[in-house]
């Protein structure tokens, strides 16, 4: 399993495909004028921000569980964090 700062050095088609192959989808939130993706990869959750107007990924990183969009989540499921 590769660290957080191996995977943030990843280019973005590279992140893609290690979520696509090697993490778990969790859920879907919109979030403005994002629909955001929560994957599980290994132990760490993972964000996948996608801009459906542009139909583009602008975004992927680590899910910060600090952040107000932790109550989107929260409604949903439950998160062991």
């Amino acid at each position: 399993m590769m660290s957080r700062e191996e995977f943030r050095a990843l280019p973005l088609h590279k992140k893609i495909q290690v979520l696509y192959t090697e993490g778990t989808f969790i859920v879907a939130i919109r979030y403005y004028s994002h629909k955001v993706n929560l994957y599980l990869l290994g132990e760490e959750y993972i964000e996948v921000f996608y801009n459906h107007k542009l139909d583009k990924i602008d975004q992927i990183d680590y899910l910060n569980t600090s952040h107000t969009r932790m109550k989107f989540y929260l409604d949903q499921i439950q998160l062991p964090i």
